[in-house]
């Protein structure tokens, strides 16, 4: 929490430069984006494999594109391209700033009265609140074609209906929640492992160290916050 007020403080103050907020949305997001996608999309594919035949066979078809939107938007979507940016980009941002701490990089800002905290953080984190919603939107979009595609080749489902279904239980509401969800894990992936590699000391071996144990607090934290955030919004 110190870290995270130390970096707001610094972005308000106005001292992050737009550039080096820019240059981490793309190492954070658009570097992440091809493989957040396979994701989503191999997940839809899977989902609607298990439940087309099973759907049909019930009579209930007509639900099959409303249920994978649902399950993509509210869960699938936000928490894989949380998972997946977080194992790609958050461990990236550990090592990065952990190999500046342990090469006395980190001192030298100091010498220059410069906030390292403010410098090394406050950029990342605000790219990553950005830029993970809109990572987490083009995933809902693909997964949910994707649900298309395989229910089509699997009971030839026809897109219309489909489509149809998925228009009758979509809800601003769930999209809301899922990018609302992007923003905290993002937040939390930039935070979580900035703040482990800032903590390094040490050497070389420390380095990967503190990236592994980044990798794994950052998604307990994330499934924490996943799990508070449902309880909010739809206990």
């Amino acid at each position: 929490m110190v870290n995270l007020w130390s970096s707001l403080v610094y972005l308000i103050s106005g001292k992050s430069r737009f550039t080096h907020a820019l240059s981490q949305a793309a190492s954070i997001s658009y570097d992440s984006l091809v493989i957040s996608l396979v994701i989503v999309f191999v997940s839809a594919a899977v989902i609607a494999i298990q439940v087309s035949k099973q759907f049909l066979m019930s009579g209930a078809e007509a639900y099959i594109g409303g249920s994978i939107a649902v399950v993509m938007i509210r869960e699938i979507a936000p928490g894989f391209v949380a998972l997946a940016i977080g194992a790609r980009a958050g461990t990236a941002i550990s090592a990065e700033i952990a190999n500046m701490q342990v090469t006395s990089q980190v001192d030298a800002i100091k010498t220059l009265k410069v906030d390292p905290v403010g410098y090394y953080f406050s950029p990342r984190i605000l790219a990553a609140a950005i830029t993970v919603p809109m990572v987490i939107m083009i995933a809902e979009l693909i997964g949910i074609m994707g649900g298309l595609l395989v229910s089509n080749m699997t009971i030839g489902l026809h897109p219309a209906r489909y489509i149809n279904s998925v228009w009758l239980w979509l809800n601003s509401r769930d999209i809301y929640i899922s990018l609302f969800k992007g923003l905290i894990f993002g937040v939390l992936i930039a935070l979580v492992c900035a703040t482990q590699g800032y903590e390094t000391k040490g050497g070389a071996k420390d380095v990967g160290e503190s990236t592994t144990k980044a990798a794994v607090l950052s998604t307990v934290y994330m499934l924490t916050a996943d799990f508070i955030i449902n309880i909010i919004f739809y206990l």
